[in-house]
């Protein structure tokens, strides 16, 4: 630290009727300063009003924030801007704070230790106007990764869920928040616990396997079953995938590289 006291760069981007939102969403971020241990740091919020349709929160309010390396991500709804920038900087407050009680427990070398996660509100979409598409493909390398080790970046990015290779078996797997540990976990081919790599969280795993399907029955199972997310197997390409519902009413598909 040099003494220079901690800034947030915040940039915000909207989309849709959002009079001072813009504003409002770069002083109450800003304030989020005073949560983090180095003198700079950068933000992207977006603010996205959904005027379509009628959503009893059609705000939805999205933060990617930098911090010595590492990304940190935020993501909420709400029926109005106000509401949804407070709840975003309540979410992101408290991603800075367990990162920071997490850095202080590795520097002391003693491990933390939480409870069941309070788990956020999964996307409740009004259906999207002239039926449900897959308006985003992402593709990345899956990481190897403990179930410890993925339930960490789960929560410092705010994901709902979570795709990873878990390092002992080599199986891609989901890891999500549900249940009565807060955490599940399913792979392609379900594991016993002791062939995953050492890991210290509560945890359930599915019995189920993924089901080998295409993406036109995907969809179709994920709006039948009113499922948040569907992790399967593409029967086209032989490999992991997963479906997931976005804040818009249509579906992004996630496909390792």
């Amino acid at each position: 630290m040099t003494g220079t006291a901690p800034i947030i760069d915040v940039d915000v981007a909207t989309q849709g009727p959002l009079p001072g939102a813009a504003d409002y969403a770069r002083r109450k971020i800003g304030a989020l300063a005073k949560f983090v241990d180095q003198p700079d740091c950068r933000a992207r919020v977006r603010l996205t009003n959904h005027t379509s349709g009628h959503r009893p929160r059609p705000v939805v309010a999205q933060a990617n924030l930098e911090l010595a390396g590492r990304r940190f991500r935020a993501q909420v709804e709400a029926a109005s801007v106000p509401e949804a920038v407070d709840a975003l900087q309540d979410r992101l407050r408290r991603i800075l704070e367990r990162q920071r009680r997490r850095s202080r427990h590795a520097l002391g070398g003693a491990a933390e230790h939480h409870g069941p996660p309070a788990i956020p509100q999964w996307p409740n979409p009004s259906p999207a106007s002239g039926g449900a598409r897959i308006l985003r493909r992402k593709s990345f390398s899956v990481a190897h990764l403990s179930v410890d080790e993925a339930a960490e970046e789960m929560s410092l990015l705010d994901y709902h869920f979570h795709l990873f290779t878990e390092k002992a078996t080599g199986v891609a797997g989901v890891l999500y928040r549900a249940g009565s540990t807060g955490y599940r976990l399913a792979q392609v081919v379900p594991p016993s616990r002791d062939q995953l790599a050492p890991f210290n969280l509560p945890l359930t795993i599915s019995p189920h396997s993924a089901p080998c399907i295409t993406l036109v029955e995907a969809t179709e199972r994920i709006g039948l079953l009113g499922l948040p997310f569907l992790f399967f197997i593409d029967a086209a390409e032989g490999r992991a995938k997963v479906l997931y519902h976005r804040y818009d009413g249509h579906y992004g598909l996630i496909t390792p590289a």
